[in-house]
Order: C-alpha cells, then sequence, then structure tokens
C-alpha cells in the first residue's frame, strides 16, 4: 500500500499560549482506496525537549514539581513530579534547549547529555514531539525552588535516590508520561550508563 493523505482545509481555530488547528482530510487505506472526508483539531505546541537528570557517583535523579493546568479536573493532583522540560524556540536545537532548561528549572549543569528517545506524546490529537535526553549532573548541592518570573514559573527541585523515584514510580506518584518513560529506560539502562559515566 502507497500510504498517502492529502489535506482539503485547514484553519487555525485559537492561538493563544498555543494553537489549536482544525483539518479536513481523507488518506489511504489499508483496504485500498481513499477514507471518506475527516476533521480533526490538532493542539499544535511544535518540538520539545526533556532531561532526565541523573547523577551516576551518587544514583541519584532530579525531580522537579510544579503546577499543571492539565490536571486540574483532579484538584488534589493538580501538582505534578516531572522532569526538566522546554519547547524549542526558533533557532534552538535540541541539545541547546537541554542545557538551557536544566539551568533555568532545575539549577543543573549538564555535564554530558545523551538522546535516549524521540517521540510523539499524544498524536491522536496533538502534534507535539518529544527528544529524551538523559544529561549526567552532580547532585551535591541541587535542590530548592527554581524558574523563570516572566514564565511564571514555580517549580520545587530534588535530588531523589533512584530506587526513591522508581518507587514514585510504581505508587504513582509519578503520573506524567515523559518522566514514568525516562525513568523506566534509567531502570533497564542503568548499569551501562554507569560504565560510560564513572570511567
Amino acid at each position: 500500500m502507497t500510504k498517502q493523505f492529502e489535506i482539503i482545509d485547514k484553519e487555525t481555530v485559537y492561538s493563544g499560549f498555543f494553537r489549536m488547528e482544525k483539518y479536513r482530510l481523507k488518506h489511504t487505506l489499508y483496504a485500498g482506496g481513499w477514507s471518506a472526508e475527516i476533521s480533526r483539531e490538532v493542539f499544535v505546541r511544535g518540538s520539545c525537549v526533556a532531561v532526565l537528570l541523573y547523577d551516576p557517583h551518587a544514583d541519584k535523579v532530579i525531580l522537579i514539581e510544579q503546577f499543571r493546568a492539565g490536571a486540574i479536573l483532579q484538584p488534589d493532583r493538580a501538582w505534578l513530579v516531572e522532569i526538566v522540560a522546554g519547547a524549542i524556540e526558533e533557532g534552538e536545537t535540541a541539545e541547546e534547549v537541554a542545557y538551557r532548561e536544566s539551568l533555568e528549572e532545575a539549577g543543573c549543569e549538564i555535564q554530558e547529555l545523551m538522546v535516549i528517545n524521540e517521540f510523539y506524546t499524544t498524536p491522536g490529537g496533538a502534534a507535539e514531539r518529544i527528544t529524551l535526553f538523559c544529561g549526567k549532573v552532580d547532585s551535591t548541592d541541587i535542590g530548592g525552588i527554581h524558574g523563570l518570573d516572566h514564565e511564571d514559573e514555580d517549580i520545587l527541585v530534588r535530588a531523589v535516590d533512584f530506587d526513591e523515584a522508581y518507587l514514585m514510580l510504581e505508587n504513582n506518584k509519578i503520573e506524567s508520561a515523559i518522566p514514568i518513560i525516562a525513568i523506566q529506560w534509567l531502570a533497564l539502562n542503568k548499569q551501562k550508563l554507569k560504565q560510560k559515566w564513572l570511567l
């Protein structure tokens, strides 16, 4: 099968902190031929970066906690435990964003950086694509409240033993998909990573 799609019409239905676009389109079918015309809204945020900050010497990860508007339907859980993340601005590389956001959100200077993976977060309705990194840091003096005032950020930062972070994941204390993916990746790759970073 030749995979194709055709955009019949596109309009921006909302433009604010994020953008919402509405598409009328059709696409080829596995059984052959074309679908009927369908209508889909797409949440447009662009490309983003997330960084799992890890101290291989102390076996600690850097976790952040902040208020998230997307979680307000569960008011008692509106503050989410996450990892450093941010949007790629025009003219920036994913690596530059990783270094910048780690300083702004967690006060961490990355010593080494490696890509874990790239993926869509919710492609059924959002265009957001994440580059997920692991960054080597020294967690000795990491903690406190960070973030940029002009971005209304209020971010609690803490260095947590890896075992505690994994237990938080198992006990549903971490409910955001990106840190779940990152911590599970670290659980599978921690020994190889330590061999690489502790030479």
